[in-house]
């Protein structure tokens, strides 16, 4: 095995970079104390993928460190495993959920596997390569360490199958799983009308998600015009929220201002509609999501919201606390889920999903396969808008 790993690494705001750490271990270091995990496997990483979420932490909008490694987006193959893992072995190629899960605790054994109560000190729920999960080494890497090995590893069945489909199955470790919850959440379901906010790679998964569900008609809100392209180029009606009223733009489209689910797929960094749609305003879309959804209908919020943003708009929101109009909601019997997709909840079908052809998430998506020195660049191309999924390919495998 080599003796160093690159990981992608935050800097500053704006600024991230390839730094070399030593070779993972079955062990893992935070706060000065040591975590033994030989329910571990380390994995060469075949792919892993740049999310919306890692951009939160790229721009300065959360309390990440100097030093913060990235990446929880992870596809693996074995290289070592841990004397306790007994139903993986080397060679085995597996999606790596982003939430890491002990598989053990009272929320597990629940299947809230995005709340495990074992695997961060902090705070229920963790992830790779983020911001008060637990420190966790990240994913965007050359090599990873993955606890709890057998509870939360997917191998996939066929390793040349899984080869060949790999920029699909890649997804599996958050977005698909992710936009498929918000859209399971929000109550989606054969026949109906959806509105998803935001045509980012999340948002255009849950389009993907709607549509695998049965959707008759499936809106996506934006306000760049190559999103909203890559959204109609999959069946999708479009709104550009910069062009006038949301629930205007629906009526056009249904005939009506209202749909029976709501999918929120942008999270804190909201902007504003109208006039206001280059100007943040973090509140914006979970208020439209109550005017535009019909009353007893549901919302899913797979969007990120975090508990502390140094660069927010106001002292309020600086902590999370948004002026959200929840008498409407309340008036109009909504319901609401928020939180860390479960990602282990759905996987498993979805993967089912890709390898039997019933859906293209990468092609939904617009998944760009790079080398991981390209991690740089990528990160300033997504933050400009880029309609497309970027995949990093550590060691050139990715067809």
């Amino acid at each position: 095995m080599p003796s160093n790993n690159r990981i992608v690494t935050y800097v500053k705001p704006g600024v991230v970079e390839l730094r070399d750490y030593a070779f993972p271990k079955l062990e893992m270091e935070y706060r000065g104390k040591t975590r033994k995990c030989p329910h571990g496997v380390i994995g060469k990483v075949v792919s892993t993928n740049v999310c919306g979420s890692d951009q939160h932490m790229v721009r300065g909008r959360t309390t990440a460190p100097e030093g913060q490694t990235l990446g929880h987006e992870i596809t693996i193959e074995v290289v070592e495993k841990g004397p306790d893992v007994e139903f993986l072995e080397i060679g085995d190629i597996c999606s790596v959920p982003f939430n890491i899960a002990c598989g053990r605790c009272r929320n597990c054994n629940e299947g809230k596997t995005g709340i495990c109560l074992n695997v961060n000190p902090d705070r229920p729920g963790s992830a790779y390569g983020y911001v008060d999960m637990g420190g966790w080494v990240g994913g965007q890497a050359e090599w990873v360490l993955v606890p709890y090995a057998d509870f939360n590893c997917l191998k996939f069945p066929d390793r040349d199958q899984a080869m060949a489909k790999i920029k699909d199955l890649t997804l599996l470790s958050d977005i698909f799983p992710t936009g498929f919850h918000g859209a399971v959440t929000a109550g989606v379901g054969p026949g109906s009308t959806v509105y998803i906010a935001g045509a980012g790679p999340v948002g255009l998964a849950s389009a993907a998600s709607c549509h695998l569900l049965g959707a008759a008609c499936v809106i996506v809100g934006d306000r760049i015009p190559e999103r909203l392209a890559q959204a109609r180029s999959f069946g999708c009606e479009t709104v550009d929220i910069s062009k006038g009223p949301v629930p205007d733009q629906i009526a056009e489209i249904l005939g009506e201002p209202e749909v029976d689910a709501g999918v929120d797929c942008v999270g804190f960094e909201a902007c504003g509609h109208g006039d206001h749609a280059h100007h943040e305003q973090p509140a914006t879309v979970l208020n439209a999501m109550m005017e535009v959804t019909r009353a007893g209908g549901a919302v899913g919020i797979p969007g990120l919201y975090v508990t502390g943003d140094p660069g927010a708009v106001d002292d309020a929101a600086k902590v999370g606390n948004l002026s959200i109009r929840i008498g409407l909601g309340w008036a109009k019997s909504h319901s609401f889920a928020t939180g860390q997709c479960p990602v282990k909840k759905y996987n498993r079908q979805l993967m089912q999903a890709i390898l039997f052809d019933k859906v293209q998430i990468a092609k939904a998506c617009n998944v760009v396969v790079v080398p991981l020195e390209e991690a740089p660049a990528a990160y300033q191309d997504f933050d400009a808008g880029a309609a497309k999924k970027y995949v990093l390919d550590p060691h050139g495998v990715v067809a």
